[in-house]
């Protein structure tokens, strides 16, 4: 109890020592309580997230009532407004409807009855940059040149890492590419910053969203989630707020056996770096992505990060894990004029220059060279003839958009006399 009274004493004292550590608080954090806390600490106490213990809904010292998280009130208000536009439509007796009304009671129950349905629990954290309906919009249609001129607008806000309204699942735009599938919008994204492991506002990561085949059901989507899973595993997604375990098996139930693969391995979709490969030297300090999972032999069937994409079969000795980042993405994606251009490297090197010389020149987009473009515009021609497609894919997983060919028109020369 006396520790207690001078932890107190040093808060009412200006002193900005930490309650629970006892050193100055890093991202202090004040209650009303008047204690306070590091960031972490009151984050290990109690998540923002939900709240499963009684004690933890009171401060560690005083035992006054903590209010609840942002992303706590986030989540209550964006269940009751999706019960709320199922009842306007009639739809009070669906699964989907029964398991909102779930969601809001266990959101409730995290709040506290006792809340007074407007403090919220103020955090050192810079909050978030709303991110508009109509831009939210736009990241659901894959309308990239849109999401791209938004963002471009105004680059000293994170702009990239914008939450959307409660009413739109507080969903980063990150996650709500990935859930619609939006591949070229999604590494556009990443390239610019955006957070792999943002949450959404109950807590789940991009990751665990997108892996979940019970979500995915719900927003009815039509295509196979892998692409999007493989693209976020290779920046350094992890599961938060979920059990990978858990979603593996769900996926497997479901006949999701790709993903089921990724899910089940611990590098599985992963970048990584070749290492301690005597059998080809060269090899070593060269990137690939982890393709497949091959339980019987414990390898893994990788594609070399080069223009080559050489195929190998390496056990995971020959494996180190390196995560994509914006200044070493291995690839870079180009978006200019309604186009997507990709530039693949032999080095790792090459690419890291090629990003440094584009933001020492400022370019958050940089110009399609007539070089490449003409490249870009031979290779989509060539895989579509091989495929037997027609000229204009909705959303190809290669992150290069098939430009129409038009047709020169040919005026009528006049007559000379």
């Amino acid at each position: 109890m006396a520790e207690h009274s001078e932890s107190a004493a040093a808060v009412v004292g200006g002193d900005r020592t930490c309650g629970i550590c006892l050193e100055d608080s890093k991202d202090p954090v004040n209650l009303p309580c008047g204690h306070s806390f590091c960031d972490g600490c009151i984050g290990e106490w109690r998540s923002r997230y939900g709240v499963k213990e009684e004690m933890r809904r009171k401060c560690p010292i005083c035992r006054a009532t903590i209010p609840p998280s942002k992303e706590m009130v986030s989540l209550l208000l964006t269940c009751r407004a999706a019960k709320q536009g199922m009842e306007d439509d009639g739809d009070t007796s669906s699964v989907y409807y029964h398991g909102i009304c779930q969601s809001i009671a266990r959101a409730e129950e995290d709040v506290g009855a006792d809340w007074d349905g407007v403090t919220v629990l103020e955090d050192s954290r810079k909050p978030p940059v709303a991110l508009p309906d109509y831009v939210h919009n736009a990241i659901k249609r894959g309308d990239t040149k849109s999401v791209l001129r938004w963002i471009n607008a105004n680059r000293t806000e994170d702009r990239v890492n914008a939450i959307s309204s409660p009413e739109n699942m507080g969903a980063p735009a990150l996650c709500t590419a990935s859930v619609f599938g939006h591949l070229t919008l999604m590494t556009l994204l990443l390239q610019l910053g955006a957070d792999v492991n943002t949450r959404d506002s109950d807590g789940t990561s991009v990751f665990g969203i997108v892996s979940n085949v019970h979500v995915m059901r719900q927003v009815r989507v039509d295509w196979d989630v892998s692409s999007s899973v493989r693209l976020l595993l290779s920046w350094g997604a992890v599961m938060l707020g979920a059990s990978r375990e858990d979603a593996a098996s769900a996926a497997r139930f479901c006949g999701k056996h790709e993903l089921a693969n990724l899910l089940d391995s611990e590098l599985g979709g992963r970048r990584c770096e070749i290492v301690n490969l005597s059998a080809r030297p060269e090899l070593n300090g060269k990137t690939c992505v982890t393709d497949e999972y091959l339980p019987d032999s414990n390898q893994y069937k990788v594609t070399l990060e080069t223009k080559s994409k050489e195929v190998l079969v390496l056990g995971p000795d020959n494996l180190n894990r390196r995560d994509r980042t914006p200044q070493d993405c291995g690839y870079y994606v180009q978006f200019k004029n309604d186009r997507t251009i990709r530039h693949d490297f032999d080095s790792n090197e090459d690419c890291q220059a090629f990003v440094a010389a584009l933001n020492n020149n400022g370019e958050i987009q940089p110009a399609v060279t007539e070089e490449s473009e003409a490249a870009a515009e031979q290779a989509a021609a060539e895989l579509l003839a091989e495929l037997g497609l027609d000229d204009s894919p909705s959303e190809p997983t290669s992150g290069c958009k098939a430009k129409k060919s038009k047709k020169k028109r040919g005026g009528k020369k006049k007559k000379t006399k």
